[in-house]
């Protein structure tokens, strides 16, 4: 038996309970910079437990879709941002839990993503590009990786745009 996932457009509203969508919509909350910069303000909300905050470089291997969703995974100790260095579009697997079916979103290559603590997500999954992210997370001596690997996969699918 298949399951199939549609992928959707990344949205603020689509995406909330799962996370913030980082980008430059609407208009900015500030102009800085003599006048030469748009801020667009406290766009998301960095939340660890017992840890200091951390920024990293992730280099993730290209995927394509049709996806093959074998696992997801989720960090119950902080949230975990993702800021693509190249403008190009990535996947964003997210869930309910391990038995939810999960949501397959794409941005348009504009947009990064911070994930709240504890959301069940699928791996990293640039697709195209040079598969760069600068990584916002919790850095602690604790663990804060849990994972669940499907008895029987997903595939991901394109679904409209």
């Amino acid at each position: 038996m298949s399951r199939t996932i549609l992928t959707e457009p990344l949205t603020t509203t689509a995406f909330a309970r799962y996370g913030d969508v980082l980008e430059a919509a609407g208009a900015p909350d500030r102009i800085i910079n003599q006048g030469k910069c748009a801020r667009y303000h406290d766009r998301a909300r960095v939340d660890v437990a017992g840890a200091r905050v951390g920024i990293s470089i992730f280099h993730a291997e290209l995927r394509a879709l049709p996806y093959r969703l074998e696992m997801i995974e989720r960090h119950p100790e902080g949230s975990q941002a993702f800021a693509p260095m190249s403008a190009d579009p990535f996947l964003v697997i997210v869930s309910d839990g391990p038995d939810a079916t999960p949501r397959a979103f794409l941005t348009d290559g504009a947009q990064a993503i911070n994930l709240h603590r504890g959301t069940w997500h699928g791996v990293l999954t640039p697709l195209s590009g040079n598969g760069l992210f600068a990584v916002v997370d919790r850095i602690g001596e604790t663990p804060n990786l849990e994972e669940h690997w499907f008895e029987q996969p997903w595939r991901v699918e394109r679904g409209a745009s």
